[in-house]
């Protein structure tokens, strides 16, 4: 288990329903390897078809159907959402309950709202991220200044949702980490309150205005801002979770493009909303959104950055590989690169660097991936210093090939693979991961 596990940072409520998938093809006798792996995101992709639809029933129902078809087709046309709906992130899952939470919100004109069901879907996705209640603090907000009885909607919607969903939570975390552990509050401790997600890096400002949110709706920017401008009023709520969403994410300097993924199925009410204005022009914009869109959605999704799933189909050659008798490999890549057991399923000894940060206040703390990518030789001479100790195979990016050639060639390593990973390199990531392997005498 990583560090945020030992500090109480992540919940088990969301692996849990992984690893009842993971449980349930046990007791059938069909966890294999690639069922491992393929299941969970099948069972991700399926929700996210599933909130798709419920998307365009959504506006179906408050607006019509031709309205409808241009919000669906500007959401399936998403290469962003193509990106991210099928991956096991919790920001995805967030952005699924997001939807689900919304085709139940009490907007005006929907005679489909329910109080506790919206409410419930949305404690549900804050148990599991907690960052979800940001963009629902306006949405929320707005609710309650309209309702008439806000007693009654304090007494029976949000206390009983909050003690059950929390409750829950709080039974399931205590029965994983042996003790009472409030991971949503020590979530907000560090992230918020100590702003401790600066170790993994920091942006200005302004970055999700000029560069996280233009990028993740593409070429849907101009259809957005022309949708704000013609939606109808009762839309206004939607448009500022967006602002707000972007604004309160604002003001963390550890800035990421899936962070603000949520707000995106917002944005395509506005962007349905512009399609369907265009008349005359529909047909065009539509070839173009769904041009402009299939390349990135292409590219991302199946060649960019596909080393560190390509690599593991190797490691997990080793289980069943009698060329050595404990293999022993070692990922000397920036922390968290690749998957782990999940993606091998057997007991394989594996390592990788870590990055844990700091938590005492130590000015001049460096985790263990730093330390290595300072002198990488140096490094592994250290902590290799007997033979015995040496892993049998080594993967690493190529550009850390050159630096470490003295220890692979005096340690008798030899290469036997390259595995395309991307067509950008960025300072410790290279275009390829190579295996090396120990050769045995």
């Amino acid at each position: 288990l990583t560090w945020e596990w030992a500090n109480g940072l992540r919940g088990y409520s969301y692996p849990l329903i992984f690893a009842s998938i993971y449980k349930a093809l046990q007791l059938l006798g069909k966890d294999d390897v690639q069922l491992l792996i393929w299941v969970p995101r099948l069972a991700q992709a399926v929700l996210a078809a599933f909130a798709d639809v419920k998307l365009y029933f959504l506006v179906q129902h408050l607006e019509n159907t031709e309205t409808a078809k241009c919000v669906y087709f500007c959401q399936l046309c998403s290469w962003f959402t193509w990106y991210c709906c099928t991956r096991t992130l919790t920001n995805t899952m967030e952005t699924l309950l997001t939807i689900f939470a919304l085709s139940y919100y009490p907007i005006k004109g929907s005679k489909m709202g329910s109080s506790c069901k919206y409410l419930a879907l949305v404690a549900l996705a804050i148990v599991i991220r907690p960052t979800a209640l940001i963009p629902w603090i306006p949405l929320v907000f707005s609710h309650f200044l309209q309702e008439q009885r806000k007693s009654d909607l304090v007494l029976y919607n949000y206390i009983p949702v909050g003690l059950v969903t929390v409750g829950t939570s709080l039974i399931i975390d205590r029965v994983f980490f042996g003790e009472w552990v409030l991971v949503q509050l020590n979530f907000l401790k560090f992230n918020v309150l100590q702003n401790l997600g600066t170790f993994y890096g920091s942006h200005p400002w302004h970055w999700y205005f000029t560069q996280g949110l233009p990028v993740i709706l593409g070429t849907h920017l101009p259809f957005f801002v022309h949708g704000c401008v013609l939606a109808p009023k009762k839309y206004h709520i939607f448009l500022m979770a967006v602002i707000w969403t972007v604004l309160a994410y604002s003001m963390l300097s550890h800035k990421e493009f899936r962070f603000i993924y949520p707000v995106l199925p917002f944005c395509m009410v506005f962007c349905g909303c512009s399609l369907k204005h265009l008349k005359a022009w529909k047909k065009s914009a539509a070839s173009f959104l769904l041009l402009s869109n299939l390349f990135p959605a292409l590219y991302t999704g199946l060649i960019h950055q596909r080393g560190s799933l390509d690599v593991m189909s190797h490691i997990q050659q080793l289980c069943n590989n009698s060329y050595q008798s404990h293999p022993f490999v070692f990922i000397m890549m920036p922390c968290h690169s690749t998957p782990l057991y999940s993606h091998v399923h057997c007991p394989l000894k594996m390592r990788f660097l870590q990055c844990p940060p700091d938590l005492t206040g130590n000015v001049s703390y460096a985790d263990e991936a730093d330390v290595f990518y300072s002198n990488p030789l140096g490094w592994l001479n250290k902590e290799f210093y007997n033979d015995t100790l040496l892993p049998s195979h080594l993967i690493f990016f190529s550009v850390l090939e050159q630096e470490i050639s003295p220890f692979l060639a005096l340690r008798g390593y030899e290469k036997t693979g390259s595995i395309f990973h991307t067509h950008v390199p960025q300072g410790r990531v290279g275009s390829y991961i190579y295996i090396y392997r120990k050769k045995v005498k």
